[in-house]
């Protein structure tokens, strides 16, 4: 129970900094409607209403993740920090294409649909992100994009 409430209050911290860390960014008159702040900030708020249900509602029997559970999430970790170190040189579709089928690998064992998920994704997210709400988003390495 206070494991919990520490916890909500660590990531509200933690989302307090990231709203201070995107005010922070730069925008030009030139930029997209949207603007590069608003994904932080919506991040940051669903972060906050999570934290806040954790502080106020923390679950009275807990349990904690243990052995080969606690290994996944690990490995998840590590799986995102490696696809925020790849999107530049890689484009954003390769990585997340590995990523996203890694990660439904994770979540059941099935390398067929795993790796069509990660497809999917890879490709629609892509569409989504550069085709509908037009943001400047690489698709492919900057080598083979020519």
């Amino acid at each position: 129970m206070h494991a919990d409430r520490i916890f909500g209050l660590f990531m509200m911290v933690l989302a307090l900094g990231y709203i201070l860390s995107a005010m922070g960014i730069q925008t030009s008159f030139m930029s997209d409607p949207v603007g590069p702040r608003v994904f932080p900030y919506l991040v940051a708020g669903v972060v906050m209403l999570c934290s806040l249900s954790l502080i106020l509602r923390p679950d009275p029997n807990a349990d904690w993740p243990r052995g080969m559970m606690l290994a996944k999430m690990a490995f998840s970790v590590v799986l995102l920090v490696a696809y925020a170190l790849m999107i530049r040189p890689l484009g954003f579709i390769v990585p997340t294409v590995i990523v996203a089928g890694l990660l439904s690998y994770q979540i059941n064992a099935r390398p067929v649909p795993a790796a069509l998920s990660g497809l999917g994704l890879g490709i629609g997210l892509y569409v989504l992100f550069k085709v509908i709400l037009g943001l400047g988003l690489k698709g492919l390495p900057p080598a083979l994009m020519g």
